[in-house]
């Protein structure tokens, strides 16, 4: 039993042996020795789970889609517990429940944290909060593909030109996702290196920026951004978690540039135009570029960055940039754009059919030759209903423990959104540290369903009701 599972997650305790080494080979480097031992113990802890998990022997069975979904779900409950061992053991004496949260919220790229003061705290510990982001982007990647038959299977078709789902294929095609992800990372370094950054926090951008993640290496953004060009820069390196992770390589390395296979990309393109120029047209009041420019991108992308000014008057329209969200094929979170742009025309045709019966409607995506069925359009009105649902049952439970109604429903979103409580949605100041056991329980079951949807849990339960 779950020995799936078990080699499945064998991969990912790897990379995190890797990180952890990398992590005492920087803390010897710099002499930070107070939370060393943290990372033997992480370290130690990871490889010998490596061994184990790997050698396990799979029996030759069909694998089933509640197989795959329970090895998703499981990989979020358990990797979170070993990078939550430099925090629990550190000497900050912080408690489980909050080593957990910590490293839950790194590892779904959402960025709530109990830390009250980022500067009170050992700078490897810091970069060890980064890096729960890093390997969760990564792992979010490979659930979408280890999950593939849930999904549509227009978008299917149009992976299957980057990776193969054949299992032969498997470790090459794993190793690819990997190179591409780490590759981009680097690249980011080296640019945020190029804007004059500290190499500290270049790292720990980094690493948050390729993952959509919301934790920063510092209290505020602003005291690492000083300049206008280092704003506008750090605006279009969040587009990388906006995009598809593929969309750089195919346009770079594909020699048949195909159109169909850039065409969710394509709308996402025309739809951050759009968004960029009726924002500046309608709601730069104060006509600060930059900053605007960065509330958008962090938005759209779903990491939730933002330079401390007052923006309350428009977090409802960043929060609906939010619930949009990016690529299907990318470390951000959100309904999706192409999902919604679909079910919008697919009700304007059949409107439209009704009052000219005699003419043809076709539900194609512009640009393309792709034609959306009436089985895909339902799954996209379930992931909708899906989500309305989760969010009234988490504002309630949230309400029900205190958190005022206006908050409870931001945070909600954000929380099944997977983005960082910043001041462009008014929770900039949200303490989480201070909340009661049940509230913190709660939001880390929902961090964790904004990763892997509802209807994936929904499915189990089918599953489970159907079998009893």
């Amino acid at each position: 039993m779950f020995r799936l599972q078990l080699k499945y997650l064998s991969f990912f305790f790897g990379i995190i042996s890797i990180l952890s080494f990398f992590n005492i080979i920087y803390s010897f480097y710099f002499n930070l020795y107070l939370n060393l031992d943290t990372y033997y113990l992480t370290f130690l802890i990871s490889l010998i789970l490596l061994i184990f998990f790997y050698k396990i022997k799979l029996e030759i069975k069909k694998i089933t889609i509640f197989d795959k979904i329970i090895t998703v779900f499981l990989g979020y409950l358990l990797i979170p517990l070993i990078l939550s061992i430099p925090f629990y053991f550190s000497i900050y004496n912080i408690t489980f429940i909050n080593s957990y949260f910590e490293s839950i919220s790194g590892f779904t790229s959402t960025g709530f944290t109990i830390f009250e003061n980022i500067k009170h705290i050992d700078q490897s510990l810091i970069l060890w909060r980064s890096s729960t982001q890093w390997i969760g982007g990564l792992y979010f990647l490979f659930s979408i593909i280890f999950l593939i038959d849930i999904y549509d299977e227009s978008f299917k078709k149009t992976l299957t030109n980057f990776i193969s789902f054949n299992n032969s294929e498997v470790l090459k095609q794993t190793l690819k996702i990997f190179f591409i992800y780490s590759g981009i990372t680097f690249l980011i370094f080296i640019i945020l290196n190029i804007l004059s950054l500290r190499a500290f926090d270049s790292l720990n951008l980094a690493l948050s920026l390729i993952s959509s993640g919301g934790f920063l290496p510092t209290n505020t953004l602003s005291s690492i951004l000083k300049e206008n060009f280092q704003i506008i820069a750090i605006s279009i390196l969040m587009l990388f978690s906006f995009f598809s992770i593929f969309f750089s390589y195919n346009l770079v390395f594909f020699k048949k540039k195909n159109i169909n296979f850039l065409y969710e990309d394509l709308h996402l393109l025309i739809y951050l135009i759009a968004v960029v120029f009726i924002f500046f047209l309608f709601f730069s009041f104060n006509r600060d570029f930059s900053n605007n420019l960065l509330s958008i991108s962090s938005s759209i992308s779903n990491i939730g960055f933002s330079i401390k000014t007052d923006k309350s008057n428009l977090s409802f329209i960043f929060l609906i940039l939010v619930i949009i969200g990016g690529s299907f094929f990318s470390t951000s979170s959100g309904l999706r754009f192409i999902k919604i742009y679909s079910l919008f025309k697919y009700s304007i045709n059949q409107i439209l059919s009704f009052s000219r019966p005699k003419n043809i409607f076709m539900n194609k995506l512009i640009f393309t030759k792709i034609n959306f069925d009436f089985e895909e359009i339902n799954k996209y009105f379930l992931t909708i209903l899906i989500f309305i649902l989760s969010l009234f049952i988490l504002s309630s439970l949230l309400g029900l423990n205190g958190i005022g109604f206006e908050n409870s429903f931001k945070l909600s979103i954000l929380t099944l959104m997977n983005t960082v409580n910043s001041s462009i949605y008014g929770l900039g100041d949200f303490d989480f540290n201070n909340l009661q056991f049940f509230t913190k329980y709660t939001l880390i079951l929902f961090m964790i369903i904004g990763r892997i949807e509802l209807l994936t849990i929904l499915l189990l339960i089918r599953k489970f009701l159907l079998k009893n």
